[in-house]
């Protein structure tokens, strides 16, 4: 079927939807977050009826005569689906049905997981060790987190300061739970990781975006963070290297953010630092919370997914005072409990395997960051696109917003990102991620975890479809 879509026309290769069914679930999925063509749909999705509230039921499921409550607390209907999970899936999904596109939309490494972790966690199943660990992490897991922060972020903690969980993003849900009332406001620079304000929402507090320019390479203005702190401000949200920009805070910048973080004695401070070690020399990384005065206030996040390439091990952390951090812990007991005991292993040996991960994570490093000057060249050479080159993590965030307003023949108008990325999946057959989900509309984001020989293809498909749509503002 791959072979045969590859000779037909982009119309005709969209065509093959109505064939298959396994990815039903995704596509669906996708669609509630993403507005692509209603021919994507399987049959079976178009047995669905709605009914007023929009909430699906399988036909003949239900007796006329009866009716069943669908309703779903306020708190749920707040939050907005993840459009990285959603087109990562929809993506997924057809290339599973035999469309080749290509996926740039995902915050995964392409990297096997380095050989002395899995022989970790190898040997941990085989020695038996699969059952519960302690709701925080095992003390040995807990102890190697302690060390690294010391070695190699400054920052000292005590076994009982740490809270190990099943990923990074948990750990930041928790966080914001715990030290957030309703009402609160939580102060996130845009353009930000999809799940900041709805995590926020979750705790029923309200998510406070503060702009940034691609001309300050994306970096948050003190001065304008001052001015937007109130009463009700009780989180700051950072992450440098940023997702999605790629942008580092440089140590002067963050010492003028904690300046303005300590006149406000009710203001805390959440650093995910989980693309720490994926940084682009000259550039290097400061933990907010080795900065004066700012360890009380500081709830760091970090994890093993992106430096150690250990996405499917799901293992994060939170450091912070041990108030806060008992508050997480306390969640985490009556919802998941302990991480994995087998991830656990492994990530002891992944803290074991030399400053900043050794030679494994530098060679994954060294790899990231030759994609990145291959597409930062590569797009450089695009009329009216913008640039602000990263310096770390593994992402482009590039200003297309010179093309809205192209009329495209067979496809319609540009008007967004949201439709740049689709007609970029239904011409070139690569799937990104619009720039509107992660709070700037102008751009859109590019994964470049994934081979040279991958990314070159990707570039040359997204040159041909844009020949198609020439920018419409001057440049």
């Amino acid at each position: 079927m791959a072979n045969s879509l590859q000779t037909l026309p982009n119309a005709s290769r969209l065509g093959f939807r109505h064939q298959f069914s396994g990815a039903d679930s995704a596509l669906e999925s996708a669609f509630g977050s993403v507005s692509f063509p209603s021919q994507l749909l399987a049959p079976s999705l178009k047995s669905v009826k709605y009914t007023k509230k929009m909430k699906p039921v399988m036909a003949g499921n239900i007796p006329d005569h009866m009716s069943v409550d669908i309703s779903l607390s306020p708190r749920v209907n707040s939050v907005k689906p993840s459009k990285t999970v959603a087109i990562t899936d929809q993506a997924t999904a057809l290339v599973q049905a035999g469309v080749p596109v290509i996926r740039l939309a995902a915050g995964e490494p392409d990297f096997d997981t380095p050989a002395p972790i899995t022989e970790a966690g190898i040997n941990a199943i085989r020695d038996g060790y699969t059952r519960y660990t302690p709701n925080a992490g095992t003390l040995e897991v807990r102890q190697a987190i302690c060390h690294k922060l010391k070695e190699e972020n400054g920052i000292s903690y005590t076994p009982d300061q740490i809270l190990v969980s099943n990923g990074a993003k948990q750990s930041i849900l928790q966080a914001v739970v715990a030290v957030c009332s309703p009402g609160d406001e939580v102060i996130i620079p845009a353009p930000f990781w999809v799940s900041y304000p709805e995590m926020a929402r979750l705790a029923d507090a309200t998510p406070v975006i503060l702009p940034t320019r691609i001309e300050d390479n994306f970096l948050l203005d003190p001065k304008l963070l001052e001015s937007k702190i109130t009463e009700k401000s009780r989180l700051l949200i950072l992450c440098s290297p940023s997702n999605p920009t790629g942008s580092v805070y440089p140590k002067e910048l963050l010492e003028k953010i904690a300046e303005i973080v300590a006149k406000h004695p009710r203001l805390l401070v959440l650093s995910d630092e989980i693309y720490e070690h994926i940084i682009y020399a000259p550039a290097t990384h400061t933990s907010f919370a080795s900065l004066p005065g700012m360890w009380e206030r500081t709830l760091t996040v970090n994890g093993f997914s992106k430096a150690f390439a250990m996405t499917g091990w799901r293992l994060g952390y939170l450091a912070g005072p041990k108030h806060f951090v008992s508050a997480c812990g306390k969640i985490q007991s009556q919802s998941t409990s302990g991480a994995s005991s087998i991830s656990q292993k492994a990530a002891v040996a992944a803290l074991g395997m030399g400053y900043a991960g050794g030679e494994a994570v530098a060679t994954m490093v060294k790899a990231f960051g030759e994609r990145r000057d291959y597409l930062v060249k590569s797009f450089g050479e695009l009329a009216g696109v913008k640039i602000s080159e990263p310096q770390g993590a593994f992402y482009l965030f590039l200003d297309f917003s010179s093309y809205y307003g192209a009329e495209v023949e067979g496809f319609g108008v540009i008007n967004n990102s949201e439709s740049l990325c689709r007609y970029l999946l239904e011409k070139g057959q690569v799937a990104l991620v619009p720039g509107d989900a992660f709070g700037d509309d102008s751009c859109i984001r590019i994964s470049y975890a994934e081979s040279l020989s991958v990314l070159q293809a990707a570039v040359e498909r997204i040159k041909e479809a844009l020949e198609a749509a020439r920018p419409v503002v001057p440049v």
